[in-house]
């Protein structure tokens, strides 16, 4: 892990921190959006009973390079991400995949954040970037996964993940 982060409040950002805490079955400790069932604004409104699927959100380092490489500056937290990883493929997990995050934290993955409009807020033009189509045609979106916490802990930046892939056949990840 590179960097981790949470916010207190329903804001786009995340602040960066030296720690957080996972909490089995809730996410990540003080964040807006830890909980059982849903806490995301949008997911709120359409079944504010659905379970949490998005507990913990994990993005890619790699992909904030990408960015810039379009001409975008964006940094670790800024786009509302709890963990920020290294040299991981996130988006070609399955579902399911735990990942062991630090000595005691596992996290299942359960799939592809779909980024809301208020990416577009936040720089204009990055939602084209982060949800957009391959030479085929195929959606791709590109906004990091989410997670649900199995097993807490406290994690920190430095530290390792070990990825463990659930049993064949393996499921895409959609968007949750």
């Amino acid at each position: 892990m590179s960097s981790v982060h949470l916010d207190t409040t329903h804001r786009f950002s995340k602040q960066s921190v030296d720690t957080i805490e996972l909490v089995a079955g809730r996410g990540v400790a003080g964040d807006a959006h830890s909980g059982v069932t849903v806490q995301h604004r949008s997911r709120v409104r359409a079944d504010p009973t659905a379970p949490n699927l998005r507990q913990v959100h994990l993005m890619h380092q790699e992909l904030f390079d990408w960015l810039a490489q379009r001409g975008f500056s964006v940094a670790p937290g800024e786009l509302g991400e709890n963990v920020t990883t290294e040299g991981l493929d996130l988006l070609s997990l399955p579902r399911g995949t735990l990942l062991h995050l630090g000595s005691e934290a596992v996290v299942e993955v359960t799939g592809l954040r779909n980024p809301c409009a208020q990416i577009e807020d936040f720089q204009p033009g990055l939602l084209k970037e982060l949800v957009g189509y391959d030479d085929g045609g195929t959606l791709v979106r590109r906004a990091g996964i989410m997670a649900v916490v199995h097993h807490g802990g406290t994690i920190r930046p430095g530290e390792g993940i070990a990825v463990v892939l659930p049993d064949e056949p393996h499921e895409a990840l959609e968007r949750v």
